[in-house]
């Protein structure tokens, strides 16, 4: 006796709730003449007659009956390990930098959560190196730079583009800004990146300044947007608040680097799962739609 086909089972199943193989034909999306031609084959695979043919309509046999209970049983297991299955699938964890969730994905998330239901989006918000198996991350946004390691899925999400900005009423009170030496007199606000220290030292000009310091980027957009100085900020975290008119861009440097930047990361040898290429063209698209209003 050959193993029962999964197939044949479902349509037995179908059969025998129904009573009927045109009705089981219709809620599995099949003719009648194929599920009456699975059940005879599963019946001869058995050597026991399931069905007593009737002119009205089916009639379970005793074997038949208690056939079905136990086949009800199987596939209702089966169905469900494969729901649970398809929801772990659809769970994506997305590891960023804390200042990339707060000023640039978070007030994008209703906008997945809108185009893609079926996905669980979980973000960590870490500026430590992702362990993509120990951490359970299936997608990391770094800010970082060649080379990779060559475990590693890359893809360029944004420049770097630094900026100098402040808040609008502080820009009334300032002169025009042409170069880095301009803004020494001025508060600056620094973050953990420590872009104006390097902007200064190459300036020569890294003693004189004011340094107001903070740990994260969107700390230090936020004193900028409340007047407390000039903030250093990737272009595509402010390009909104910049855009309204809460924060003004004062000057960019010319040494702005295309090499360190937003990269999107994933494990090569990953599993292919659809939510998470799902997850990672919607970033890839949010970001294109950024440049593509410009810097």
């Amino acid at each position: 006796m050959q193993p029962a086909n999964l197939n044949a089972l479902k349509m037995f199943d179908a059969a025998a709730r129904h009573l009927n193989f045109r009705l089981a034909g219709e809620e599995l999306n099949l003719t009648q003449g194929a599920v009456a031609q699975q059940v005879r084959g599963l019946e001869a695979n058995l050597q026991i007659t399931l069905f007593h043919r009737r002119a009205r309509g089916l009639e379970l046999t005793e074997s038949g009956r208690e056939y079905q209970r136990q086949i009800r049983r199987a596939l209702a297991i089966i169905e469900s390990a494969s729901a649970k299955l398809q929801r772990q699938n659809a769970q994506i964890t997305l590891s960023v930098p804390p200042s990339f969730a707060s000023k640039w994905l978070v007030p994008r998330l209703p906008v997945f959560a809108t185009e893609y239901p079926e996905i669980d989006l979980q973000i960590i918000a870490s500026e430590q190196l992702s362990d993509f198996k120990t951490d359970t991350v299936d997608i990391a946004i770094r800010i970082a730079r060649a080379p990779f390691s060559p475990q590693l899925n890359v893809q360029l999400l944004a420049a770097l583009n630094l900026c100098a900005l402040c808040s609008s009423e502080f820009a009334t009170q300032l002169p025009v800004i042409n170069c880095a030496q301009d803004l020494l007199k001025h508060p600056l606000i620094q973050d953990s990146h420590y872009h104006w220290d390097s902007i200064l030292e190459d300036a020569g000009s890294s003693s004189s300044a004011k340094i107001l310091q903070f740990n994260q980027t969107a700390l230090a957009i936020d004193a900028a947007a409340n007047g407390q100085g000039i903030a250093l900020s990737p272009l595509f975290l402010v390009a909104a608040e910049i855009t309204s008119g809460k924060l003004v861009d004062l000057w960019q440097p010319k040494s702005n680097s295309t090499e360190s930047a937003y990269h999107l990361l994933t494990l090569k040898s990953a599993p292919k799962n659809p939510a998470r290429e799902k997850v990672i063209q919607w970033l890839l698209n949010e970001a294109s739609s950024y440049s593509a209003q410009g810097d």
